[in-house]
Formats: C-alpha cells, sequence, structure tokens
C-alpha cells in the first residue's frame, strides 16, 4: 500500500482566510486549489516550481503558479501557492498564497471591482491608474 503525504498548515488560520478570499474573488483558483492541487500533493505529485532544497534534511519548498486572469496578473502579481514538503516524514506544510496584500484586505472587507479586477482600498488609485493604463496599451 502506498503511504501518501499529509498536508498540514504553518498557520491554518490565517491560511484559511486566504483560502476563503481565493474563492470569493477568483473561484477557478480555488476549484483547481481544492479538488486538483490538494490531491495531487497528497499524492506525492508536487507542482509547481522548486525554490530550495535541503538534502541533509529532506525539506523541498515549492512555489504554485494558481490560474488567475492576465489582468489580475498584471496588477497585483501572481496567484501562488507556496508550499514546503517534508520527504522523510510524508508531510506537505502549506505556508501561504500570495499575493497576500491583497487577498487579506479581500477578507477583512468587501472589494470593489473597476472593469473586472478587484481594486484595493489602500491602494486603489494606483490600481485604477495600472487598469487603465494597460487597456490603453490593449487598443
Amino acid at each position: 500500500m502506498k503511504k501518501g503525504y499529509v498536508l498540514e498548515y504553518q498557520n491554518e488560520n490565517e491560511f484559511r482566510k486566504l483560502e476563503r478570499s481565493v474563492k470569493k474573488y477568483n473561484m477557478l483558483a480555488y476549484k483547481k486549489l481544492v479538488f486538483d492541487y490538494y490531491a495531487q500533493l497528497r499524492d506525492g505529485n508536487f507542482l509547481g516550481e522548486l525554490v530550495s532544497v535541503s538534502k541533509k534534511e529532506g525539506i523541498r519548498k515549492y512555489e504554485l503558479k494558481l490560474p488567475t486572469d492576465d489582468l489580475f496578473t498584471k496588477i497585483h502579481g501572481e496567484l501562488r501557492l507556496h508550499y514546503t514538503v517534508y520527504k522523510n516524514k510524508n508531510v506537505v506544510l502549506l505556508t501561504d498564497i500570495t499575493p497576500r496584500d491583497i487577498l487579506v484586505e479581500g477578507h477583512m472587507a468587501e472589494l470593489s471591482t473597476y472593469k473586472g479586477v478587484m481594486i484595493s482600498r489602500k491602494n486603489a488609485d494606483k490600481d485604477i491608474f495600472k487598469i487603465n493604463l494597460l487597456n490603453m496599451l490593449q487598443r
């Protein structure tokens, strides 16, 4: 019988907040994360970029790009899952989802959108400027 990996959290409360924010603002990324990527991680199929390796301790750190809209990526950055694999213990430690700032802000209060992209309350003018600039460049 093949022994699978166990998913654990570095800080479960914070991670769940980020997950709920992804669910609210990007359902496609959430569905892929919960129904596809987590299952593959449990099976030992480690997805994404290998960021660092510690052979002595059997630790590998990965970053997995989640599917999202191109305009969101250009405004806020790529949506990425950060996780660490402990091969000796058969544990996958889910550490973070980035861009953290917009996801935490989206969890704390309802974010508004401008031309289909969520905008930060703190940097609303900057985000709107970026969206308008990108739209002008596409014409």
